[in-house]
């Protein structure tokens, strides 16, 4: 039971994080625009025209835009994951179906080869029975 708090202590932690993060990054640019003023930015700093305050803000919204992007990916992943795990258990539930069916064929084609066989055999013949008569005079 402990271990299952704790799963879920974490997991609700890594959950107010991304929330946390997707708050953030509706206050940032997105990342396309953000790539683009940081190689303006990157440009002037070689000229030495930048802030370091403006700098470290554009690092903080980067690492913002790595988190979620990572976060994202990583929930991806998982619905990936679950996806196959479905199509695995589906495959697995055809699979024995057929198996089971499969087994099921042999058994009625020996039973009909048996019946076959009994009913060929000379004792079921009707050449070797002599005729059922009624006897009607006594």
């Amino acid at each position: 039971m402990a271990k299952i708090l704790s799963r879920y202590e974490l997991q609700q932690a890594d959950d107010l994080k991304t929330l946390d993060l997707e708050e953030k990054n509706l206050n940032y640019l997105s990342h396309k625009e953000l790539l683009e003023i940081i190689q303006c930015k990157i440009e002037e700093t070689k000229s030495d025209n930048v802030s370091i305050d403006c700098l470290k803000s554009l690092e903080e919204q980067l690492k913002t835009a790595l988190s979620i992007t990572r976060a994202r990916k990583a929930e991806l992943t998982m619905e990936f994951v679950r996806s196959l795990q479905e199509k695995e258990k589906l495959l697995r539930e055809e699979n024995q179906l057929l198996t089971s069916q499969l087994t099921k064929v042999p058994s009625m084609k020996k039973s009909r080869e048996t019946e076959d066989a009994r009913a060929m055999s000379p004792e079921n013949s009707s050449r070797n029975k002599p005729p059922e008569t009624l006897l009607l005079l006594k």
